[in-house]
């Protein structure tokens, strides 16, 4: 009984770190179909873009699904378009993140698929490119000019020494700085090829940039954002959903896009003020959502019912904070089974306020006297005193604080950090 209820937990735990769901067989297995509005948004822009060479912004909260999203949306569409789709935390430190290098991950994304897909680009043209790609990035010692099968070997270096080499992206940087115009050029170069070849426009997707720490996105797009949109085909772009509540930057942002700017928002498990109600339910129609999304990965008997239902609630209708409150409570199991050998454990009221409480402190530890003034009149009011300040864009970026939409906007504090709050004394019990 121990061995198979451990090895049930394990199969759960494994099934939750699945996340964001970008590759087919994980979507096929686990993607419960949702965002059906967003994607078609996101047809629209692209399939209506005048030029064929429009930038789109798509933003949201961290975790509230926008990876899995994208993927959906490129499988969608890629009969259609060549689609280039790749995380820029796979492809650059995040720490070392900034317009110079996206272009450059940009070209190099681009020549990778080209290779990945076979596309039959002539032997000269493409034996220029990786000897622009190699000089660049100190790849050289690579024999790529005799090797017939050689380029794929190189690009895969070359990601990796983008990513891990700090002296290789300073000297791209360098070289770049003072003449985008000459990187811009050659990322245009290989996307008329592919599209010559393959007889499809191009759409490049940069997914994860949202994860950037704010500070870092200020400094790529206060003074970049003509570079970045620079080449000739449509691009996505993602940005954390607290810069479009800095007014300088999201009005720079707006007018660039033509304002092609797509939000997602969190799920609304209640309505607006509902949650602070006696006997408050959740809307069904996201706890069901949500509890499918559950039942993907965990096996119903592994989970009381009425205990999934909870910890729905205290997600916040975030899909990250879904799952990992759901993993806690699986690694808390798996401690359990080790322990009491023999005994029936499921994840019930019990453990979900253990993976609670464990959370809430990880959330606690890092807030001071501001943050919580700002919780308070976020919680009361619906909205901060001031949206701009800093201290609460921090917030909206670490999803102490929730933003959701209808017909307004309004804020929440999440669902967890409610209950410190609380015992500080700073709003009332219920």
């Amino acid at each position: 009984m121990s061995d198979e209820l451990l090895k049930s937990f394990q199969q759960a735990y494994s099934n939750l770190e699945l996340f964001p769901l970008v590759e087919e067989k994980e979507m096929k297995q686990f993607r419960v179909d949702y965002g059906k509005d967003l994607i078609a948004d996101l047809i629209q822009l692209v399939e209506d873009s005048p030029n064929g060479d429009g930038k789109i912004v798509f933003t949201g909260h961290r975790g509230c699904g926008k990876s899995s999203l994208l993927a959906e949306f490129s499988k969608q569409i890629q009969d259609n378009y060549f689609v280039v789709l790749f995380s820029i935390a796979d492809s650059i430190e995040m720490s070392a993140v900034n317009h110079i290098n996206i272009l450059f991950a940009i070209a190099v994304n681009l020549m990778f698929e080209a290779e990945a897909r076979k596309v039959e680009i002539p032997k000269s043209t493409k034996k220029a490119l990786y000897g622009w790609f190699a000089t660049r990035t100190r790849t050289e010692e690579i024999n790529w000019q005799t090797e017939t099968e050689i380029g794929f070997d190189l690009l895969s270096l070359i990601k990796t020494k983008l990513k891990a080499d700090a002296t290789v992206r300073d000297e791209i940087k360098h070289e770049f700085e003072r003449k985008i115009s000459d990187l811009v050029a050659r990322i245009n170069e290989i996307a008329a090829l592919i599209q010559s070849v393959t007889q499809k426009e191009i759409i490049v997707i940069i997914d994860d940039l949202d994860k950037l720490d704010l500070g870092r996105v200020n400094d790529i797009y206060r003074d970049n954002i003509k570079a970045l949109f620079q080449p000739n085909f449509r691009i996505i772009y993602t940005i954390p959903i607290a810069v479009l509540r800095e007014t300088f930057l999201s009005t720079i942002i707006t007018t660039e896009t033509n304002d092609q700017i797509v939000v997602m928002p969190v799920l609304k498990v209640f309505e607006k003020g509902k949650n602070r109600l006696p006997d408050a339910h959740p809307r069904t129609e996201v706890k069901n959502l949500l509890c499918e999304i559950l039942e993907k990965r965990i096996a119903r008997d592994l989970i009381e019912k009425s205990t999934a239902e909870k910890l729905v609630v205290q997600s916040g209708g975030v899909l990250r904070e879904l799952i990992r409150i759901a993993n806690e409570c699986c690694r808390i199991c798996l401690r359990l089974i080790r322990r009491k050998s023999g005994e029936k454990i499921v994840i019930d009221d019990n453990i979900l306020e253990q993976a609670i409480n464990k959370i809430r402190n990880d959330f606690s530890i890092r807030l001071g006297k501001v943050d919580f003034e700002i919780l308070q009149s976020t919680y009361e009011q619906f909205m901060p005193d001031d949206p701009k300040q800093p201290e609460f864009l921090d917030l909206l970026h670490g999803l102490y604080v929730l933003e959701y939409r209808n017909d307004e906007t309004w804020y929440d504090v999440h669902p967890i950090i409610i209950e410190t709050l609380r015992r500080r004394g700073l709003i009332n019990g219920e």
